[in-house]
């Protein structure tokens, strides 16, 4: 038996526009061991610094970046954007195209109220959102982890 075509069978519209509006009070952003080592390199301290200054450590165990009292990332800076962006974590890489974006119609919109990038730009084929989807960095899909 086949698996059912999921609703965003013809693809999705998404362009980052760079906004920051999904690193404000977006919750955790896991990451793993390569991703802190790459991070940890570009602040140039050692990943155990990293840990100690940049994360948090989740209820299951995962390792998450920090949140400031205003519920933003660690790493954003209201007039300059995300000041690691070509070394962010594979759950802001695969934004919006987490699992639970995904759920249905109703999620994707309700998200992309907030999302100036989702719904414009170039149409990402079934196949690569599958690819994205798969591996969105969110709980459970960061390698290595369960």
């Amino acid at each position: 038996m086949s698996a059912p075509t999921p609703w965003y069978r013809e693809g999705l519209r998404f362009a980052c526009t760079r906004c920051g509006h999904c690193c404000v009070g977006a919750g955790a952003v896991r990451v793993s061991d390569v991703e802190i080592a790459a991070l940890a390199r570009r602040l140039g301290v050692q990943p155990d610094e990293f840990v100690a200054r940049y994360t948090r450590r989740l209820r299951g165990g995962e390792l998450s970046l920090r949140d400031r009292r205003d519920r933003s990332c660690v790493f954003y800076h209201p007039q300059r954007g995300c000041q690691v962006y070509d070394d962010r974590p594979r759950q802001c890489r695969s934004w919006p195209f987490w699992r639970g974006v995904l759920h249905s119609p109703e999620r994707w919109a309700e998200e992309a109220r907030g999302c100036p990038g989702m719904d414009r730009g170039p149409l990402h084929p079934l196949e690569w959102i599958e690819r994205q989807r798969g591996d969105d960095g969110t709980s459970g899909s960061l390698p290595g982890r369960p």
